[in-house]
This record gives C-alpha cells, structure tokens and sequence, in this order.
C-alpha cells in the first residue's frame, strides 16, 4: 500500500543513475597548467598516468570506446554487462591494468586525486558503479578534494555505494554531504538518503531527516516540499508509527490536495488506524469520494459496504453510479447492493420530512435526531444536516464525537471551511481524531493559506 505514494525504488534508481555521468573536474590534465592548484604531480605518476589520461579525455571521440560504452550503458543482464565492460577495457588499451600500473605511482595528494577521478571515469564508461564508487572515494581520501567539491563528492560516492547495495556505505557518504548543504539539481538526495536509512533498519533517522526539512521551511514561513512530507510519511508508515504518519498525513494533503495525495495520505490512515470502525471508515470514504481520490474497486466496495444500501439507499446508489461510471465496478458484481437500495430509496427520500419533524419534536430520541441528520447528509443536504446534528449533540453522550464529525463536514459541504475546522478541533477519541484531522486539513486546503492550523488534540 505504501509503495503507491512514495517514488518507487525502481524510479529511484532510474533518477539517481541519470546523475551519476556528469563530469567532476577535481584535478587538471596533465597538459594544463594554467589552473592553479595545490601541491603537484609527482614525476613517476605524471609518466605512468599522461596518455592513458588523454586516452580517457578524448573517449567520446573515440569510435570503438564510444561503440563498447553505448553497449555497456544499454546491457540488462549480468553477463551482458560483464561483457560490455570487457568490450570497454579492451578499447582503451587495457584500463584496469593501466590503472593499477598508474596507483602504483600515485604518491602525492594530487597524485591521488587524479587516479581517483581517472578511476571514477573508466567507471562512468563501463557503467560500473563499484568502480565509480571505488574513484570517488579515492578522490574523498586523497586530501587534495576542495572543500566547495566535497558535498558533490560525497553525495556521488553515497548513490553509486547505494546503487552496489551498500547501504551503510550510503549513508556514510550522503549524510555529511547532505548536513553540508549540498543539493543535487534531481532534488534526490534526501530521498536516497532516507531509503538507505530505512534499508539499514534506521527508519527512525528517515523521519528525522524529513522532519528537519519540514520544520525549516516552516519555520523559514514557507511549505514543506512535497517530497520531503512524502519521504517523511513513508518513514513514518514504515516504522509503523501511527500518531506521526498521521500527521504527515494531513499536511501533506493540506498543502498539495490533488487527488493522488488524497488517495496516498488516506491509504495510509485507513491502513494504520487499526481500530476505526465501519462508521469511522464511512467518514473517510466520503473524504475520499470528495476529493476525487477513489482509485480502484476495493475503495468503491468499502464505501458501498459501509454506508449499507438498507440505511442510506440514496447514497449507495450514487456511489454505485460513480464506480460504474468510472470503470471500477461491474453492474453485475454490485447487483445485489442496487436491488436492495433502489427498493427503499424512493420510500426514504419521500420520507425526509417525516424524518425531520419526528426529530424537531421535543421528545425525540438521539436515535431519531441523528438518523434524520444521517439521511440529509447522506441525500446532499447538509444545511439541514448541520441543523439537526446539533440538535442531536447534547443528547449524543457516547456518540458526541461521531456527530462532531458530522457537523463538521456538513460546515465543509457548505463551504463554511473556518467553521468545519474549529468543529473538528473538538473531536478527542482515538478512533475519531484521525478523521478529524484529515477532513480538517481538506477544510484548511479549501482556504489556500499556507501555514498550517493546530492539529486537534492527540
């Protein structure tokens, strides 16, 4: 379930690969000497490293090292890959022996930098992420690094260790890239960083990593990113941490209300939140059928399934409507809720006055004021709803935060948006306040304002 709302590690690793080839320029050819830098070649590596340099600088234009590259960037299997990287090796004369023959001169921290970068470079032809890796952090540890690189350098050497499956290794490396500053242009490196936490059993530092990106945009009067609350509720729902996913929840379709972060955010509430009822899962499917975010059968069967055709026809039937009309329901896997509902709707419809003034009488029960609401609500009329709910409420006693509810999202259907809020920030009980949340944050999307309301209280 909660693969659908993070970027799946598949477009991950697609995303973090597209930014592994860009040249990094940590140390001068040999021939360039106008670029001043600290310290200096020693003469032995100089000798053993020249030509195979401007071999590696000139590759593009070299047709058969272009040919085995292009076959290497395109090989799938292992043994396809493995034969390309060998097409590659052969091409430029024999690279790992000449870099092994170059690293035995390699002394000095220039020395050490280039046959870094030179290593890193045959890796990027090769495709070979270990072995761009295993160049990036030569280049790390060669102390001729400047500091102004050092954040790409190791945000570099974090992917390529993440994309070999050393996740230590990326954390190793990302973490103080990322506490330095760097951000890469693909916006990723809080994304890789936060999967590879997870991958080490750390899905604790996920969330704190995200959660510091959050707060400092608000903090900064700004939103949150929508990948920074999406990486943060993942970590959240990974650790199985239902008061914070929740949350995370709510702001993330507070501030970015389109359908897909509707069906994400309540997936995620629906999934966590163990203990709502039937009654509490009605109220989130008619969130979710308001916000366009019913994605596939299953959301149109529980919707059907809890608003039961035998109490509120009218609304069944809509919702059977819809699912049909979208291509998710079949009228024959649905016929059985259809009779049951079209054979009372008329009778309840007709009935909505009788409803109404059974329940304006003075001796009406709660039972009968709160099902006259229940009926306008579920018809469409929610000034009459709201009226009737409070009068149901000070009669409610167990049931106070299910008609708090009700109010509430009658206000909403009215578009009494400040109103709803503030009816919803009253609502306590365990398996009420996450519903109350998440129709508080569609209340507070509706306004458009970008600072967050209190959440009601946990």
């Amino acid at each position: 379930m909660a693969r659908k709302f993070l970027i799946s590690r598949i477009a991950l690793a697609v995303a973090i690969s597209g930014g592994l080839t860009a040249a990094v320029s940590s140390s001068p050819a040999f021939a360039a000497k106008k670029e001043k830098v600290s310290g200096s070649f020693s003469k032995e590596f100089s000798a053993a490293a020249a030509e195979f340099d401007k071999a590696i600088s000139g590759a593009e234009a070299n047709p058969a090292v272009k040919a085995a590259t292009d076959k290497a960037s395109a090989a799938q299997t292992p043994a396809a890959k493995t034969a390309a990287a060998a097409e590659v090796d052969a091409a430029l004369g024999g690279a790992d022996a000449k870099l092994a023959a170059i690293g035995a001169a390699a002394t000095t921290p220039l020395d050490k930098i280039k046959l870094g970068e030179l290593t890193r470079n045959v890796g990027v032809l090769k495709n070979d992420p270990a072995l761009q890796n295993k160049g990036l952090v030569m280049m790390i540890n060669s102390g001729a690094a400047k500091p102004e690189q050092m954040g790409q350098l190791q945000y570099l050497a974090g992917v390529t260790a993440y994309q070999t499956g050393d996740y230590a290794g990326a954390v190793q490396y990302l973490k103080p890239s990322y506490d330095s500053g760097y951000r890469d242009q693909q916006g990723m490196i809080d994304k890789v960083l936060a999967d590879a936490y997870k991958r080490t059993n750390n899905s604790g530092a996920a969330l704190a990593l995200s959660q510091a990106e959050i707060d400092k945009a608000k903090a900064a009067g700004g939103k949150p990113s929508d990948g920074a609350l999406r990486t943060a509720l993942q970590a959240a729902y990974d650790a199985k941490q239902v008061g914070p996913a929740t949350d995370l929840s709510a702001q993330l379709v507070q501030y970015y209300p389109t359908p897909a972060s509707w069906q994400s955010a309540l997936q995620v509430v629906r999934s966590l939140n163990k203990n709502m009822g039937a009654q509490e899962n009605l109220d989130l499917m008619r969130l979710m059928a308001r916000t366009g975010s019913m994605s596939d059968k299953s959301d149109y069967l529980s919707y059907i399934q809890d608003a039961d055709p035998r109490r509120s026809p009218g609304e069944t039937l809509k919702i059977i409507d819809q699912g049909i009309a979208a291509g998710k329901l079949t009228a024959g896997e649905v016929a059985d809720y259809r009779n049951v509902a079209q054979s009372r709707v008329t009778a309840d419809r007709n009935g909505l006055p009788s409803y109404e003034k059974e329940a304006r009488a003075s001796s009406a029960s709660f039972a009968a004021i709160n099902g006259a609401a229940d009926a306008f609500l579920s018809y469409d009329q929610p000034a009459k709803a709201e009226e009737l709910y409070k009068l149901a409420l000070p009669k409610a006693s167990g049931d106070k935060d299910r008609v708090l509810t009700r109010i509430g999202i009658a206000q909403a259907d009215q578009g009494k948006y400040a109103e709803a809020q503030s009816t919803f920030a009253q609502i306590t009980s365990p398996t009420r306040l996450p519903v109350a949340k998440m129709w508080s944050a569609y209340a507070k999307s509706k306004t458009g304002a970008a600072a967050p309301t209190a959440a009601p209280a946990s």
